[in-house]
């Protein structure tokens, strides 16, 4: 029996707009395992990202509850949630968010000065990461001096750094040339493979729902479909 790592119970998402109440999301319910590589689609305005940042308590549920590896994030405090957050989910954006005075090598280790690791410790891992990305050679460079391909694999090697159980990756392909996306889905393909992590994606990008192995399509804020290739 794999082992469930994201139960997302009757999610529902009101946002009131203009005082106009909108259904962001319908009484959404959503298992996910241990190592699965799942890919959230839909039309724009669908409820992907709601339901990704739902998925990674950046935002609350109107009603419904999400269970993280048994944890229910919903009833933690904010302080809780950001050490959750901290020790199990890594996120990937669409716009890298690399904090530009940083190079590579520091933008990587930063989540792990946050964990309070030693420098052996964050050094080791973070030029480990970086090797992984095909990043050795750029340690010391700076996001405005990468391109956009290499500046999502610091991205992602970033997310990695805390060793989460999930990673979550909003559009992550969206600025990237055919290569470069087609270099960084074999990457995280790699990492699902060798080290079981989770990847879950919310996407519009064809390259991204090929290479999934299970797509949920949403559809007005409800799942239309789930599909497991």
């Amino acid at each position: 029996m794999k082992k469930t790592v994201i139960d997302a119970h009757n999610i529902s998402k009101v946002y009131n707009q203009d005082k106009i109440p909108v259904n962001a999301l319908q009484d959404v319910h959503l298992h996910i395992e241990a190592g699965e590589f799942t890919a959230i689609v839909g039309p724009s305005g669908s409820g992907k990202s709601t339901l990704l940042n739902m998925i990674g308590g950046l935002d609350t549920p109107t009603s419904g509850s999400v269970i993280l590896d048994g944890i229910d994030i919903t009833g933690l405090s904010e302080n809780d949630l950001i050490t959750f957050r901290l020790n199990n989910i890594g996120f990937v954006f669409q716009a890298f968010n690399l904090v530009p005075v940083l190079t590579a090598k520091e933008n990587v280790s930063f989540v792990m000065l946050l964990q309070k690791k030693n420098r052996e410790e964050r050094n080791k891992r973070t030029e480990d990461l970086l090797l992984e990305v095909g990043l050795k050679d750029k340690m010391d460079s700076k996001p405005g001096e990468l391109s956009g391909g290499q500046q999502q694999r610091v991205a992602v090697a970033r997310a990695l750094a805390s060793r989460p159980k999930i990673i979550l990756a909003d559009e992550p392909t969206a600025n990237l040339d055919s290569v470069s996306a087609a270099n960084l889905l074999d990457m995280m393909l790699k990492l699902n493979k060798e080290e079981n992590m989770t990847f879950v994606f919310s996407t519009h990008d064809q390259r991204v729902i090929d290479k999934a192995r299970r797509v949920i399509t949403l559809v007005d804020g409800k799942i239309a479909s789930d599909v497991v290739h």
